[in-house]
Order: structure tokens, then sequence, then C-alpha cells
């Protein structure tokens, strides 16, 4: 999260037995208290992956860096509308496409398990509704 003294790293606990609203929520409360400078050791502790929007700031693309002890860094780009080629091969046609970048730790992830996650996610991002089946 960008602050007035530079980027800090909170993290959501236990993200995975949140509900999108309750992510939003805890989004909220760690943003209010970087913004303050009153972020504790346990915000800013214990986190597995950073996921950066360098999108709202205009970036594209990135080299992320792991912020350790984490595992791994996602950096997601600015949604662009670029031009590609259609199903057929033959017919160049507007895309909104988004650049992500990923970084992850060798000692506990190899870059063929970051791909394939990646393109799993590309998957669920391209077919919002197979993503929103999941949510409690």
């Amino acid at each position: 999260m960008a602050t007035g003294n530079g980027l800090v790293v909170p993290n959501v606990k236990q993200v995975e037995h949140k509900s999108i609203p309750e992510i939003a929520h805890e989004l909220a409360r760690l943003q209010h208290l970087a913004a303050a400078g009153k972020l504790s050791t346990e915000d800013v502790s214990d986190g597995s992956i950073t996921i950066s929007n360098i999108g709202t700031v205009g970036g594209t693309n990135a080299t992320p860096m792991i912020n350790p002890p984490e595992a791994a860094i996602v950096a997601l780009g600015r949604v662009q509308a670029l031009p590609r080629y259609d199903h057929t091969g033959e017919n160049i046609v507007k895309r909104h496409i988004m650049c992500v970048s990923w970084g992850g730790d060798h000692r506990v992830i190899d870059g063929a398990a970051i791909a394939e996650f990646s393109n799993y996610w590309k998957h669920l991002l391209e077919e919002p509704s197979r993503l929103l089946m999941h949510l409690r």
C-alpha cells in the first residue's frame, strides 16, 4: 500500500476463510492504519504472497521482488485495450489485456508451479462465474 512514508506490505490473515466483503473490509482497515502510520507488527508479519497492483499508477509490467519470508509476489499491470487476432486467426479485434508478472522463492515453489497457477488464475479471471461459484 502506498503511504506518505513509502510502501508498506500489510496482509490479510486467513484470507481463504473470508468472503469478498470481509476481505474488502479488512483491506479498508489496513489502508486506514497504513495512511495513519499505525500498522502493527502483526499487520505486516506472516504473509505468504504479495499482490502488487502496479496498474493503479499506470504500470504495465514489473519485475516483482519477494518480500521475505513470503513465498511469492504477483504484480498486476493496468488493463489495456490492445489489438489481437480472433479465434479464426484472420480478424483483428480489440481485447482488454492485463499483464501479470510473478516472482517466487524457488526454495518453496518452482517456476512450473507458478506458471500452472497463473494459467488457472487467468482462466478464472476470463470466466468470473467460475470464481464466483466458490464464494461463501
